[in-house]
């Protein structure tokens, strides 16, 4: 049976089958999330060497995502840094703690964080050659507040290549509809299975590419 495009809360689900029933946790998902990002801008540039990447991170597990991408990036000698939109006290999960951690032990990347944009925050965003948003992912579901919403201003005006970390933060992962504000992706990288509210809304995904991330078919059992 041919399985479409599935919802957020089904995504949910099946990470959880293949995190508690199967014993493929979610630090290997977020790992291979993260070096399947680092591979498509890999893949879209010839030549990361000394390119200016930013990654602009939520507190959830799609910043944890960011993080990653960003040590990868590093390893191809982009110049990296990764912004976090609030405290690393915030930071909402196991695995994206471990992952700012370890960036944080990294001389290759830069880390900035805080509740506000600073000048020096506005300076990275907007003379980035990539940028990557790893704001909100499928987690979404309110009007967006700053710092957040100065931060999908500055991407939505900068002139890099942005791609976005599962959707585009300021959408609904399920209907496609936009908050006040929405990042106008270059490209989307999306997760396991195409999420529904990505199809036919170009203008703000650009293509869409689905990462495979290495959970097991059998954790969509009794979801899908």
């Amino acid at each position: 049976m041919k399985v479409g495009a599935i919802t957020s809360d089904q995504m949910y689900r099946i990470e959880e089958n293949g995190h508690s029933g199967i014993g493929m946790r979610r630090f290997l998902m977020m790992e291979n999330a993260g070096h399947g990002i680092a591979d498509l801008v890999a893949g879209r540039f010839r030549k990361l060497e000394n390119k200016k990447v930013v990654a602009v991170c939520g507190t959830g597990n799609n910043g944890g995502d960011g993080f990653v991408a960003s040590r990868h990036l590093a390893g191809y000698g982009a110049k990296v840094t990764a912004i976090l939109l609030g405290s690393p006290s915030d930071l909402k999960s196991e695995e994206a703690r471990l992952n700012w951690g370890i960036i944080e032990k990294m001389d290759s990347v830069e880390i900035m964080f805080g509740n506000e944009i600073t000048e020096d925050v506005k300076k990275r965003i907007m003379s980035a050659g990539v940028i990557l948003d790893s704001m909100f992912g499928t987690g979404i579901k309110r009007e967006i507040r700053d710092p957040h919403a100065t931060a999908i201003d500055l991407i939505n005006k900068s002139k890099a290549f942005v791609l976005a970390v599962d959707v585009p933060s300021g959408m609904d992962p399920n209907t496609g509809k936009t908050y006040d504000k929405c990042v106008r992706a270059d490209a989307t990288i999306t997760f396991h299975r195409m999420k529904k509210g990505l199809s036919g809304r170009k203008k703000f995904t650009g293509p869409v590419h689905v990462e495979r991330i290495g959970i097991p078919p059998e954790a969509e059992r009794g979801v899908l």
